[in-house]
């Protein structure tokens, strides 16, 4: 079976007000469009199409015995237009997200408390295809003397001097394990002034870039202790098609651009800055993985005339059919198809085919497999993984 599914931006304020409509080919709706999720996730169900409209979380059960699928989809797909920076986050490893949900659970913190840091017990790792002509992202903690020499830079204002001791130990993961603990516990605002302020005057052209974001983050969350933790982060400005694989433990925090993106399904999420939500500083310093490390770019595997982006994990593998020329791609279990550029014909085995222009989704059943595309558009397919 192949099945039309759709759903509706979501309007966070970091939203874009044009990259998904324009990619849809419509005009803007004048207010912010962040995410369209296409996945049973309670939080935002994609509608089904078969003649019920029913949502994804309530029609994927009552299928499950007749079509032989899961009741549950392992991962969510979304389409992701950044206008503004989102909070820099981590998320929790799945024996991290156990713990944390029993624990809240057991202290009787309602789910959706602002003070909740684990809202189910999933881990959440996820990977970004660039869609946009650049998509621009901090991911990862950088090369500690690099990081040195950025703060260099900065000058020797009080507080830049106190940030460089912070960073002085010799073992970097302690080192900037210190130094984000002060950034966002220790740190008076007055502190964080400084820094940025230091930042935002200083010149340097191995860091021009990273120079220059600190100046637009400020702009976005005025003297936020995240702007300082940003110039601790790899800055990658992924080109159209390029990607990047975030696993549990790694710091990072999504700027600008349009992408698709696929996750493991969870909203365990706790937050390191560029925000006016809870920051539990003490938990999310026992989450995050403080070695520092190049950026984690996910190059795709060629599969036949398709390629795959997978990060070799059981929730989630992202297939790609490039516009231009007929693919066909197997699939593992359950799948979505999301049409991103022109007007696709999808057919399953059984011969059953669906058009899908761009920002269009279907479901694909496993019995489908393989699916081929007509090459007259670029299609993204969400699938478990390995």
């Amino acid at each position: 079976m192949l099945v039309a599914i759709s759903n509706t931006p979501r309007d966070y304020a970091w939203g874009s007000p044009t990259l998904i409509a324009d990619l849809e080919g419509r005009e803007p709706s004048g207010a912010p469009e962040a995410e369209i999720w296409f996945g049973d996730h309670p939080g935002s169900p994609a509608v089904v199409h078969d003649g019920g409209d029913r949502t994804l979380d309530a029609w994927l059960p009552a299928v499950a015995d007749d079509l032989d699928v899961p009741a549950k989809l392992p991962y969510l797909l979304k389409l992701l237009a950044a206008g503004a920076p989102l909070s820099i986050q981590v998320h929790p490893s799945k024996e991290q997200a156990v713990e944390g949900f029993a624990r809240e659970e057991g202290a009787g913190i309602p789910r959706d408390a602002g003070s909740r840091n684990y809202k189910d017990d999933n881990h959440k790792p996820e990977v970004i295809v660039a869609l946009s002509d650049t998509f621009t992202a901090l991911a990862g903690l950088r090369d500690i003397a690099r990081t040195r020499a950025l703060v260099d830079a900065l000058g020797d204002a009080p507080a830049v001097a106190t940030l460089r001791a912070h960073l002085a130990a010799d073992d970097a993961s302690e080192a900037l394990r210190a130094t984000l603990g002060w950034l966002l516990g220790g740190a008076d605002a007055g502190q964080i002034a400084q820094i940025v302020d230091a930042a935002a005057s200083a010149e340097s052209a191995t860091f021009a870039a990273e120079l220059e974001l600190t100046r637009s983050l400020h702009t976005a969350y005025p003297a936020d202790p995240g702007i300082v933790v940003a110039l601790l982060m790899n800055l990658v400005e992924l080109r159209r098609g390029e990607a990047i694989f975030v696993p549990a433990g790694v710091l990072h925090a999504y700027v600008a651009g349009l992408g698709v993106e696929i996750m493991a399904a969870s909203d365990n999420v706790l937050r390191g800055g560029l925000t006016p939500k809870h920051i539990d500083v003490d938990e999310l310093l026992s989450l995050v993985d403080f070695r520092p490390a190049e950026p984690p770019f996910l190059r795709p595997t060629p599969v036949g005339d398709a390629e795959l982006f997978a990060p070799g994990i059981a929730d989630f593998a992202l297939g790609h059919l490039a516009e231009g020329a007929p693919a066909r791609l197997d699939l593992r279990g359950v799948a979505i198809a999301l049409g991103v550029t022109g007007s696709s014909t999808l057919t399953g085995a059984s011969g059953a085919a669906i058009t899908l222009a761009a920002g269009e989704a279907a479901l694909i059943t496993p019995d489908e497999s393989p699916v081929s595309s007509d090459g007259a558009g670029e299609v993204f397919v969400a699938m478990p993984g390995e």
